[in-house]
């Protein structure tokens, strides 16, 4: 009864005007990191995320930027003001943090937080993640094959970075000594502090507007709200235990593929993410933390439900998970994790196709399901300036009941742009010498994959040390209901140069390059939904006069006959050959 009428208090109009406030609060964040950035990571390709968390550290509002590290922040900043104390923590204070067994993920994506107060009494949390182009460790950009934690970079427990208001400048020269990449990794600290500074203060204007007591009234309201409609858009996922598994075609060091299982139970308004059956923690790049697991489940779940529906905590207490610790889903120290999100995004796309028999016209077939990391480190020999730089590329999405994959997108949480050649070229000496979709790579059906994309780096004058954190070496994604599967990855070294060699890159190395060799990084096409055959002919000529695929697979995989002179489909000879097609499979 006390609960009901608590919210009939609640002003409806109000309620909206404070729920798209602390929205906006976040998102402003955003613009305020994206815009005084310096990496092409973050400013260009949007690799970071912002939020607000309320005094008990519950989520309560983050920006659109990125949902695989959404997960992360939930445990880690819980973790991380337990461990240093929120009672050592004073107005203006900051904190700096990527443990990975402290609620974080690799130690690329480093979290500043710090509290927000209004007349001495707090408020809450905000914090900016951002993924730094190099923390130090055993290979520019700092991913790469590596055996232990220690190997990948810098490893930062909550320490005070900022100390009301100014910077802690020997915490900052001591993590700066750790890095390459100085001067860009310095802006993308200072890019942070100030988004949360902006956080900071529109919290405060909100809370002055209307009273800490009507503020945190308002906000338990939302959270309520989330939790009601969470609930409710559940119920409608249907009850049963949906079962997949998966692999990682390679860890990095030897040849055992790294499987993965997955059993979600769904009853009523709970649903459980069992992971029982996934390989034990490698001494490999394959390793989750529990976060980025978390991360995973959460979004899958999340991608189920109503667009409009917010994400807060109200949503995350309905996320329950079990993730065995020292397996690749949950990783413990020290194993290494900088090939997390590797193992992260193909949990994601294992996760849906779970759910894809009771929920086929929701399921999309799978994606390029990889991070698709590359990185390089270069001696400017100008100016003597260390840079790295760091990319995750794009590839085919999966086809879905009515309609194609897209070509060469991100896939599930991660939601970077690919990075512009123009900026790249601008910012290091190295030119992108291709950049295209990727011809015959996506995955046959009724409903066809999405390209993948090629893009070839190279170096004309300089050496330089180029990293591959990917995946997709044995086969490429598969199809759902029918569907074919898309191509595999290929990473080349020297793919056209006929004065040097050849040679097919596993997905998971670190290469020294001489003056002139050019690394070709080619991702994989995306999953077909449905039977080729039933495809109609006019998307198949379409797909050939636009040079997605050509004329042979036209007619091997689609059973279309495309007549060159008059370059139309050939209607009578199409029918006969798929009439073939099926008979000779029924046959079988």
């Amino acid at each position: 009864m006390a609960g009901n009428e608590v919210h009939n208090k609640i002003d409806p109009i109000q309620f909206e005007v404070v729920r798209s406030a602390l929205t906006q609060v976040t998102e402003e964040m955003a613009a305020a990191l994206r815009r005084s950035a310096y990496s092409t990571n973050v400013k260009t390709r949007q690799d970071f995320s912002c939020a607000f968390f309320d005094r008990n550290c519950k989520p309560i509002s983050q920006a659109f930027t990125q949902p695989v590290h959404l997960g992360s922040f939930v445990e880690l900043i819980p973790t991380s003001v337990e461990a240093y104390g929120a009672e050592n923590l004073q107005p203006g204070d900051m904190l700096v943090v990527n443990n990975p067994f402290g609620g974080g993920s690799h130690l690329n994506d480093v979290t500043v937080f710090g509290p927000v107060h209004h007349q001495n009494e707090l408020i809450g949390y905000v914090a900016s993640l951002a993924h730094h182009v190099d923390v130090g460790g055993g290979a520019p950009a700092s991913i790469g094959p590596f055996q232990e934690i220690f190997q990948e970079g810098v490893i930062i427990t909550p320490v005070k970075l900022v100390k009301q208001g100014e910077m802690n400048e020997d915490i900052f020269k001591l993590l700066l000594a750790q890095i390459r990449s100085k001067r860009v990794t310095a802006g993308d600290f200072r890019a942070q502090i100030a988004a949360n500074t902006v956080g900071s203060r529109r919290l405060s204007e909100i809370v002055r507007k209307y009273g800490l007591n009507e503020f945190d009234r308002y906000v338990t309201a939302v959270i309520d709200y989330t939790d009601r409609r969470t609930r409710a858009e559940i119920s409608d996922i249907p009850d049963g235990i949906y079962k997949s598994e998966s692999f990682l075609d390679f860890d990095g060091f030897t040849e055992n593929t790294v499987t993965l299982k997955t059993k979600i139970t769904v009853d009523g308004e709970t649903v459980y993410f069992d992971f029982d059956g996934c390989d034990p923690q490698r001494r490999a790049p394959v390793n989750s933390t529990k976060a980025m697991t978390f991360s995973a489940c959460a979004y899958a779940l999340r991608a189920l439900m109503a667009p409009d529906l917010p994400v807060n905590d109200g949503f995350y207490r309905h996320v329950r998970m079990n993730a065995k610790p020292g397996t690749v889903v949950h990783a413990l120290h020290p194993a290494p994790v900088v090939g997390g999100w590797e193992t992260q995004v193909r949990v994601n796309d294992m996760l849906f196709r779970a759910f894809a028999p009771g929920m086929p016209q929701k399921i999309a077939s799978s994606t390029k399901a990889m991070m698709a990391q590359a990185g390089f480190g270069i001696i400017d020999q100008v100016t003597g300036e260390y840079h790295c730089n760091y990319e995750a590329l794009a590839g085919g999405y999966g086809a879905r009941e009515t309609s194609d994959g897209p070509d060469a997108v991100q896939q599930h949480g991660q939601n970077t742009e690919n990075a512009p050649v123009e900026e790249v070229e601008s910012h290091f000496p190295m030119r992108v010498s291709q950049l295209s979709l990727i011809e015959d790579s996506e995955g046959p059906g009724k409903f066809r994959g999405g390209l993948g994309m090629r893009r070839d780096y190279h170096f004309p004058d300089d050496a330089a040390t180029f990293t591959v954190l990917s995946d997709r070496d044995l086969e490429g994604p598969k199809g759902i209901f029918g569907g074919m599967g898309g191509r595999k990855a290929y990473y080349i070294l020297n793919p056209d140069d006929p004065e040097r060699t050849k040679t097919e890159l596993s997905s998971k190395c670190v290469i020294e390059l001489k003056p002139g060799d050019t690394v070709s990084f080619q991702t994989p096409g995306g999953g077909g939904y449905g039977s080729p055959l039933e495809r109609d002919p006019e998307r198949v000529l379409l797909d050939v006069t636009l040079g997605k695929i050509n004329f042979k697979r036209a007619r091997e995989c689609y059973g279309v006959i495309i007549d060159n002179l008059t370059n139309d489909v050939d209607r009578t000879a199409t029918k006969k050959l798929r009439e073939q097609i099926i008979k000779s499979r029924s046959s079988k």
